[in-house]
Protein backbone atom coordinates (compact mmCIF):
# COMPACT_ATOMS: atom_id res chain seq x y z
CA UNK A 1 0.00 0.00 0.00
CA UNK A 2 1.50 3.27 -0.81
CA UNK A 3 0.47 7.01 1.05
CA UNK A 4 0.59 9.52 -1.27
CA UNK A 5 0.15 13.18 -0.83
CA UNK A 6 -3.79 13.35 -2.24
CA UNK A 7 -5.13 16.23 -4.39
CA UNK A 8 -6.68 18.91 -2.03
CA UNK A 9 -10.52 18.36 -1.74
CA UNK A 10 -12.87 20.19 -4.03
CA UNK A 11 -15.38 22.83 -3.08
CA UNK A 12 -18.16 20.59 -3.37
CA UNK A 13 -16.41 17.56 -1.47
CA UNK A 14 -19.28 15.14 0.34
CA UNK A 15 -19.52 16.01 3.68
CA UNK A 16 -22.36 14.54 6.12
CA UNK A 17 -22.90 16.97 9.24
CA UNK A 18 -23.53 15.47 12.36
CA UNK A 19 -27.19 15.66 14.01
CA UNK A 20 -28.28 17.14 17.01
CA UNK A 21 -27.64 13.98 19.04
CA UNK A 22 -24.50 12.66 17.77
CA UNK A 23 -23.00 16.30 18.32
CA UNK A 24 -24.28 16.99 21.62
CA UNK A 25 -24.74 13.79 23.35
CA UNK A 26 -22.91 11.15 21.54
CA UNK A 27 -20.28 13.07 20.51
CA UNK A 28 -19.36 14.67 24.03
CA UNK A 29 -20.03 10.91 25.52
CA UNK A 30 -17.24 8.90 23.89
CA UNK A 31 -14.60 12.09 23.89
CA UNK A 32 -15.32 12.15 27.76
CA UNK A 33 -14.67 8.65 28.61
CA UNK A 34 -11.61 8.38 26.58
CA UNK A 35 -10.34 11.49 28.00
CA UNK A 36 -10.51 9.98 31.33
CA UNK A 37 -8.65 6.70 29.61
CA UNK A 38 -11.58 4.79 27.96
CA UNK A 39 -11.17 3.48 24.70
CA UNK A 40 -14.66 3.29 23.33
CA UNK A 41 -13.85 0.23 20.46
CA UNK A 42 -10.33 2.39 20.01
CA UNK A 43 -11.71 6.05 20.33
CA UNK A 44 -9.27 8.56 20.87
CA UNK A 45 -9.55 12.32 20.40
CA UNK A 46 -8.02 13.61 17.86
CA UNK A 47 -5.89 17.47 18.20
CA UNK A 48 -5.00 19.23 15.69
CA UNK A 49 -4.30 22.77 14.50
CA UNK A 50 -6.62 24.52 12.86
CA UNK A 51 -5.79 25.48 9.44
CA UNK A 52 -6.64 29.43 9.33
CA UNK A 53 -6.81 30.34 13.50
CA UNK A 54 -3.30 27.74 14.55
CA UNK A 55 -5.90 26.67 17.07
CA UNK A 56 -5.63 23.25 18.85
CA UNK A 57 -9.08 21.46 17.45
CA UNK A 58 -10.20 18.44 18.71
CA UNK A 59 -12.60 15.47 17.80
CA UNK A 60 -13.83 11.91 18.48
CA UNK A 61 -12.41 9.49 15.99
CA UNK A 62 -11.79 5.93 15.99
CA UNK A 63 -8.12 4.38 15.33
CA UNK A 64 -7.99 1.34 13.20
CA UNK A 65 -4.91 -0.76 13.00
CA UNK A 66 -4.34 -3.19 9.44
CA UNK A 67 -1.43 -5.12 9.47
CA UNK A 68 0.20 -2.81 11.92
CA UNK A 69 -0.22 0.53 10.01
CA UNK A 70 -2.34 3.07 11.85
CA UNK A 71 -5.36 5.16 10.08
CA UNK A 72 -7.69 7.42 10.81
CA UNK A 73 -10.64 6.93 8.27
CA UNK A 74 -13.23 10.19 8.46
CA UNK A 75 -16.84 8.55 7.93
CA UNK A 76 -18.83 11.55 7.07
CA UNK A 77 -16.67 12.85 4.24
CA UNK A 78 -13.79 16.36 4.14
CA UNK A 79 -14.92 17.37 7.21
CA UNK A 80 -12.87 19.91 8.93
CA UNK A 81 -10.46 17.93 10.93
CA UNK A 82 -9.55 16.07 7.05
CA UNK A 83 -8.91 19.95 6.03
CA UNK A 84 -6.87 20.40 8.92
CA UNK A 85 -4.83 17.52 8.72
CA UNK A 86 -3.74 18.10 4.87
CA UNK A 87 -2.61 21.50 6.26
CA UNK A 88 -1.00 20.67 9.66
CA UNK A 89 0.34 17.32 8.76
CA UNK A 90 -0.31 15.64 11.82
CA UNK A 91 -1.46 15.92 15.54
CA UNK A 92 -1.96 14.54 18.38
CA UNK A 93 -4.11 11.44 19.76
CA UNK A 94 -5.47 11.21 23.32
CA UNK A 95 -6.53 8.78 25.46
CA UNK A 96 -6.93 9.51 29.02
CA UNK A 97 -4.16 12.13 30.08
CA UNK A 98 -1.58 10.19 27.37
CA UNK A 99 -1.27 12.98 24.23
CA UNK A 100 0.58 10.52 21.25
CA UNK A 101 2.02 12.68 18.82
CA UNK A 102 1.50 11.42 15.26
CA UNK A 103 2.13 12.47 11.28
CA UNK A 104 -0.22 11.96 8.94
CA UNK A 105 0.16 11.11 4.76
CA UNK A 106 -3.05 10.61 3.05
CA UNK A 107 -3.61 7.45 1.44
CA UNK A 108 -4.58 7.32 -2.18
CA UNK A 109 -7.96 6.33 -3.50
CA UNK A 110 -6.86 3.24 -5.03
CA UNK A 111 -4.99 2.28 -1.92
CA UNK A 112 -8.12 2.20 0.48
CA UNK A 113 -10.48 -0.35 -0.20
CA UNK A 114 -8.66 -2.76 2.51
CA UNK A 115 -8.58 -0.25 5.12
CA UNK A 116 -12.31 0.73 4.11
CA UNK A 117 -13.52 -2.82 4.42
CA UNK A 118 -11.32 -2.99 7.85
CA UNK A 119 -13.02 -0.02 8.81
CA UNK A 120 -16.58 -0.97 7.79
CA UNK A 121 -16.42 -4.40 9.47
CA UNK A 122 -15.31 -3.71 12.53
CA UNK A 123 -17.23 0.32 13.14
CA UNK A 124 -20.65 -0.81 10.51
CA UNK A 125 -22.79 -0.33 13.09
CA UNK A 126 -21.90 2.99 14.15
CA UNK A 127 -21.16 4.58 10.68
CA UNK A 128 -22.39 2.40 7.82
CA UNK A 129 -25.30 4.89 7.06
CA UNK A 130 -22.81 7.41 5.80
CA UNK A 131 -21.27 4.95 3.09
CA UNK A 132 -24.41 4.50 0.65
CA UNK A 133 -24.81 0.91 1.08
CA UNK A 134 -21.33 -0.15 1.06
CA UNK A 135 -19.72 -2.63 3.71
CA UNK A 136 -17.41 -4.78 4.55
CA UNK A 137 -18.37 -7.65 2.16
CA UNK A 138 -18.67 -5.22 -1.19
CA UNK A 139 -16.27 -5.77 -3.96
CA UNK A 140 -12.72 -3.67 -3.95
CA UNK A 141 -14.71 -2.08 -6.52
CA UNK A 142 -17.52 -0.75 -4.77
CA UNK A 143 -15.16 0.27 -2.16
CA UNK A 144 -13.11 2.24 -4.86
CA UNK A 145 -16.40 3.38 -5.92
CA UNK A 146 -16.97 5.27 -2.98
CA UNK A 147 -13.16 6.00 -1.88
CA UNK A 148 -13.00 9.99 -2.80
CA UNK A 149 -15.63 11.00 -0.47
CA UNK A 150 -13.71 9.40 2.73
CA UNK A 151 -10.40 10.93 2.85
CA UNK A 152 -7.84 8.38 4.50
CA UNK A 153 -4.55 9.06 6.46
CA UNK A 154 -1.92 6.95 7.41
CA UNK A 155 -0.52 7.72 11.01
CA UNK A 156 3.44 7.34 12.14
CA UNK A 157 3.71 8.14 16.04
CA UNK A 158 6.83 9.76 16.54
CA UNK A 159 8.79 11.46 19.83
CA UNK A 160 9.69 14.39 17.17
CA UNK A 161 6.13 15.03 16.14
CA UNK A 162 5.53 16.54 19.62
CA UNK A 163 8.30 19.23 18.55
CA UNK A 164 6.61 19.62 14.81
CA UNK A 165 3.33 20.51 15.83
CA UNK A 166 3.82 23.01 19.08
Amino acid sequence: MSAQPAQPAQPSAHVIKPGWFTVNVFNRTVAWLTRRGFSVWGSRVLAVRGRKSGEWRRTPVNLLTVDGAQYLVAPRGHVQWTHNMRAAGGGELHLGKHAQPFTAVEVADDDKPVILRAYLKRWKAEVGVFFQGVGPDSTDEQLRAIAPRHPVFRITTTATAAAANA
